[in-house]
């Protein structure tokens, strides 16, 4: 809570029931409980209203499916470049393979040793 370990929390109780004085305890006591309720009311007042609007019940929705965690980026390609569906998706359609191995072959022409690279001065 707030990075307040137990002892810490204690030693902030008791500074506030002294800073706040025994006669004004109770006041504040009752005011921190009609708070906490009022919190309450809210969140279920919420919680009903989501229930309302969305039409499904909060504590069915499976979250682990919504967890943006278990998308790793990584393990999505690696499954999509090791997937061996090959099939076209619809009849006349070529099938994806097929089309990446008759890509034409790159021709790389190399420079003679000395040779200078060209240069297009309008490029610049």
């Amino acid at each position: 809570m707030f990075g307040i370990n137990g002892s810490e929390f204690v030693v902030l109780l008791i500074i506030g029931v002294i800073v706040i004085g025994p006669s004004r305890l109770p006041e504040y006591t009752r005011k921190l409980t009609n708070l906490v309720k009022e919190l309450r009311r809210m969140a279920s007042g919420a919680r009903e209203q989501i229930k309302e609007e969305v039409g499904i019940d909060i504590d069915d929705v499976d979250w682990k499916k919504y967890d943006p965690r278990q998308y790793d980026p990584r393990r999505i390609i690696k499954e999509a470049l090791l997937d061996d569906d090959t099939k076209p998706v619809s009849d006349g359609a070529p099938v994806a393979v097929d089309a990446v191995a008759k890509a034409p072959e790159r021709v790389v022409e190399r420079l003679s040793v000395g040779e200078k690279a060209p240069f297009d001065a309008e490029a610049t």
